[in-house]
């Protein structure tokens, strides 16, 4: 079969024709497949899943679970654009599976997750995860997001919702460490969640996921995080905080009343106080920070007008380092928009609760298997870490064709797309990760502003 066009650019004629050959634009994939068979991932997830599959004919439940995480790298946003693997031969060969499943399939496998399995699964492939990589003391950055939803799904209902007022979500907590950064523990919860809802025991259980010899620097939190219980079981376990504190209450009556500024410069100024909050069991620390604020228009008196911001901690370095420590946090933010923007974690989403759960975890899961591969690739502490939609298209996306030599698979990567010499590096570093029974992923640890 064939077609004949002519060329928009030239007008000079061409032709369309088909070909038998296996062929793939995700050839880069290779680099993901091979972290995850050096890490044994289909081992690790076989021997932690809470239930078994009795058919024979049947896909593994560990090949699903990696269809998704592939699909989704890959760019799916939706389970039924993970249609898409079942056509991709040459990637099915890549893998070395019998067949991808469909969309159904997928969602079938997450289907089979309640509550108690969702934690009998993710918290010890966590663990897992976390175990593979060298102790180290890193920061915890505790933060919240809004999931939007769309229909009648299980806990989507009307809460805080600052894009789209009266509509439904769902408000899940999340925890990151760092350096690289990863995502050590979430929680989905419903849309009318408060934000310190249940944060003891979710750091509690963060804190739990650690193996032996991690350590945590700082806990940094927003306003959200502002609660008495929180605060005083960090302070329990010696923990340094420094949590953002709400524009209300008491605490900003406070404020007025600071006398000494110390100028860092022409716009910032920091001050502290000590008060003890009506139902607090004693008193804390608070940092201010006052920002002047431009004056946009002429006024009758001439007065300057200020912003602040306040902080409550229990650590004793001076004000400035507080405000520099404090404020390394804003590259969390970004983290949290690449999950949604470049992973899709708020779209793939099922009627129940905790199918839709695993379903999101499994999607953080693999924004921590891509930047433990970001921080493998050559010169990578000199460079900052990239957002997974750059990774898809500067080191996944790659044309392959696949082949055989003898009894060898073999997959073409095109050389118009980097092919084998950009990824020769990479593939390099992660097959001499060897001695799978000790830790072998070393990164530097968290440190602190100067």
């Amino acid at each position: 079969m064939r077609h004949e066009f002519r060329r928009i650019g030239d007008g000079r004629q061409a032709v369309l024709r088909e070909t038998g050959r296996a062929m793939t634009p995700f050839g880069g994939l290779v680099a993901l497949i091979e972290l995850l068979r050096q890490l044994d991932f289909l081992p690790a997830v076989r021997q932690r899943l809470p239930f078994e599959y009795r058919s024979n004919n049947v896909i593994a439940p560990e090949h699903t679970l990696l269809a998704f995480l592939l699909g989704v790298a890959a760019g799916a946003r939706r389970f039924a654009h993970l249609q898409m693997l079942r056509c991709d031969e040459a990637l099915r060969q890549l893998c070395g599976v019998k067949a991808f499943p469909s969309d159904d399939t997928v969602r079938n496998f997450f289907r089979r997750f309640d509550q108690g399995q969702v934690q009998a699964f993710f918290l010890p492939l966590w663990q897992w995860l976390l175990a593979q990589q060298s102790a180290r003391r890193c920061l915890l950055d505790l933060d919240s997001t809004v999931f939007q939803r769309y229909g009648q799904q299980a806990g989507a209902v009307r809460g805080y919702n600052p894009t789209r007022r009266k509509g439904v979500c769902h408000h899940p907590l999340l925890a990151f460490i760092s350096e690289p950064t990863l995502v050590l523990h979430s929680w989905l919860r419903s849309g009318n969640a408060v934000d310190s809802g249940g944060a003891v025991r979710f750091v509690e259980e963060a804190l739990g996921l650690l193996p032996a010899g991690w350590s945590i620097a700082g806990v940094r939190a927003d306003c959200g995080f502002f609660d008495q219980q929180l605060l005083a079981a960090l302070e329990e376990r010696a923990i340094g905080y420094v949590v953002v504190v709400r524009r209300k209450g008491p605490v900003w009556a406070q404020v007025h009343s600071v006398r000494e500024w110390t100028a860092c410069d022409a716009t910032h100024a920091l001050g502290e106080f000590r008060v003890q909050l009506p139902t607090w069991s004693q008193p804390r620390r608070f940092v201010v920070l006052r920002i002047r604020l431009k004056d946009t228009e002429p006024l009758l008196v001439q007065a300057p007008r200020y912003d602040y911001r306040v902080f409550v901690t229990n650590r004793s370095e001076p004000a400035a380092w507080i405000w520099q420590h404090y404020d390394q946090r804003a590259a969390i933010e970004p983290r949290i928009s690449e999950l949604k923007a470049d992973l899709a974690a708020d779209d793939f989403c099922l009627q129940e609760f905790f199918p839709t759960e695993a379903a999101v975890r499994s999607v953080l899961l693999l924004f921590n298997f891509i930047s433990l591969l970001q921080a493998l690739q050559p010169n990578a502490t000199a460079q900052p870490q990239q957002r997974p939609a750059t990774v898809r298209q500067q080191l996944f996306t790659c044309a392959a064709a696949a082949g055989r030599a003898g009894h060898k698979v073999v997959i073409f990567l095109s050389r118009s797309w980097g092919g084998l010499h950009a990824r020769k590096s990479l593939l390099d570093t992660i097959s001499a990760l060897q001695n799978r029974t000790s830790p072998k992923l070393n990164f530097p640890s968290a440190t602190a502003p100067p």
